[in-house]
């Protein structure tokens, strides 16, 4: 028995041994990793000369709604490798408005994995992604029939064995903020409301780096209004009395986080550009407001959004000194190029509120 104990023993010893002893149990997967059980006894692991590496030469990328968009990542190995080894790439995605509010804590969505020739998109983006694949190493996403919501962050993560490199490319789409407030009148929607409220004219709530962008050029707004990661807020770039104090400095007057359902403000919006066209409907005669939606119908379209007004007007030129009719009950004109008879001295979106439904405009139509 103390004989069979002794064996026990000696082959206990002979596994705890370092692996420049033993040399029958180190990690080695071929090429890349070894291990170092000689060093503090956890069995870590190296990467044994060859560095992997992940970049993309444009960390940010802006485009069209509806249109495709590439996002572009490639990985390389150093020194360069002599047989192509199997990686896995993995496309995360980080909504601008979680970005804005509670990155620190925010989960990625996954929108594709890869590895080899199959892979697997995710939600929203399910046949809407695929790889690129121009080149050895081009793991570059394209993205086609882009969405108001699919604007971000987005991480390509190539993976290969243990090591795990990635890069970030933030996506942006060019497009225009414009406020919004019910027919009732100010500060009528709390957060869901406002949300609801830009769905229905084409848009989705503004985040915070597109209000700053859209003041940046020139959004002067005294009305504060709902943002998509629930804050409250509006643009000034001329200080005056009402509006933050004639001695404040231009900027975004803040209000912060408010409470979601009880708290009550205006909208601010965010629309793309449209696929389709934005018009002036030429009729004989001023319409109400069920004639001139009837009258869109009847030539082939539909009474046209605001969004889809302010986006025609900011990304396609629309110049119309004409007022009309909209879904949503309003009058409003756009124009581009300022002039005598047609409202104030800069461009802009003219608006005659909401009229009653029986009064007699024009109508811009949408097809």
């Amino acid at each position: 028995m103390l004989d069979l104990s002794r064996h026990l023993l000696a082959a206990c010893l002979y596994l705890l041994l370092p692996c420049s002893q033993s040399g029958i149990f180190g990690y080695n997967n071929g090429f890349h990793y070894q291990d170092i059980s000689n060093g503090n006894g956890n069995g870590e692991i190296y990467f044994n000369g060859i560095r992997l590496l992940v970049d993309s030469p444009q960390p940010s990328v802006s485009a069209t709604r509806g249109s495709s968009v590439t996002l572009p990542c490639h990985y390389r190995y150093e020194p360069e490798l002599s047989a192509p080894r199997r990686t896995r790439v993995k496309w995360t995605w980080l909504p601008a408005n979680t970005i804005a509010t509670n990155e620190a804590f925010a989960e990625e969505t996954q929108v594709m994995v890869a590895m080899g020739n199959r892979h697997r998109s995710y939600g929203s983006f399910k046949g809407r992604v695929r790889l690129r694949r121009s080149a050895p190493g081009d793991m570059s996403l394209v993205i086609s029939e882009l969405q108001l919501n699919d604007t971000g962050r987005y991480r390509c993560e190539v993976i290969d064995g243990l090591e795990d490199v990635s890069v970030t490319v933030e996506l942006e789409l060019r497009g225009v903020v414009f406020p919004y407030y019910a027919q009732k009148g100010r500060y009528h929607f709390n957060f869901f409301g406002a949300q609801q409220a830009c769905l229905d004219q084409d848009g989705t709530l503004a985040t915070l780096e597109q209000l700053l962008t859209a003041w940046e050029e020139g959004l002067d707004w005294c009305n504060a209004g709902w943002l998509a990661d629930g804050t409250v807020q509006y643009p000034i770039t001329v200080p005056r009395h009402g509006c933050g104090g004639e001695k404040s400095a231009p900027g975004l007057r803040n209000y912060g986080q408010k409470q979601r359902l009880l708290h009550r403000y205006d909208a601010f919006c965010f629309s793309a550009s449209v696929k389709g066209t934005v018009y002036y409907l030429n009729y004989p005669a001023k319409l109400n407001f069920t004639e001139a939606s009837r009258a869109c119908a009847r030539d082939g379209g539909q009474i046209a959004r605001v969004g889809q007004l302010y986006a025609a007007w900011k990304l396609k030129g629309l110049d119309r000194c004409d007022a009309g009719w909209l879904a949503d009950g309003s009058v409003r004109y756009p124009i581009t190029n300022p002039r005598v008879n047609c409202g104030p001295p800069q461009p802009g979106v003219r608006s005659f509120g909401f009229p009653a439904p029986h009064m007699k405009f024009g109508v811009y139509c949408y097809q």
